[in-house]
């Protein structure tokens, strides 16, 4: 009998969550942006406010490539620059993707938000934007402006639906950093 009564409460639990059992549980996916910089920009002339990369920036931006070669993006965004679409070419080519253009001004506006909502998400921008993007995502003035040296940051942030039955707008957000 205690047999039986086990049996009755394992089938039962593998019901699934929803109240409803012809509904389908909804989960909202995770929503990934992977944040880097331009790679290193040809700084001949001083006066070009708009410079090609260097032959170090072409190298690092292969080398982004290959280290995103596992990501799969569902988007890639870059500001309108030579450096920064020159660098996310690199890898939009290799996943065989369009390279869509942001304005750095509007930030995380709400078509960005709509475009971008539970899609892994690469942003290539400046060492200016990309901290503030981030720090926008997280809600907190947790990262400074990158060095003007610093080509190789990656910034990582995950956000995640609340659990439970609270709305969607309670998330669990977090970045890191990292250099490559």
């Amino acid at each position: 009998m205690r047999s039986f009564f086990i049996l009755i409460i394992s089938v039962l639990s593998l019901g699934g969550t929803s109240v409803n059992p012809k509904e389908p549980a909804v989960q909202e996916a995770i929503t990934q942006y992977y944040f880097i910089r331009h790679a290193e920009k040809d700084a001949s002339n001083t006066q070009d406010r708009d410079p090609q990369l260097s032959e170090a920036g072409v190298k690092r931006a292969g080398r982004w490539a290959k280290i995103f070669s596992e990501v799969e993006f569902d988007v890639i965004f870059s500001s309108n620059y030579h450096r920064t679409m020159n660098t996310a070419r690199a890898v939009a080519d290799t996943q065989q993707k369009k390279i869509e253009i942001y304005d750095p001004k509007k930030l995380n506006d709400p078509e960005f938000q709509k475009k971008t909502k539970g899609k892994t998400v690469l942003v290539v921008g400046h060492s200016n934007t990309n901290p503030a993007f981030v720090n926008l995502l997280l809600g907190e003035n947790k990262y400074r402006d990158l060095d003007e040296k610093e080509y190789g940051s990656l910034f990582l942030v995950t956000i995640s639906p609340g659990a439970g039955r609270l709305p969607s707008c309670f998330t669990s957000t977090k970045a890191s950093k990292m250099p490559f």
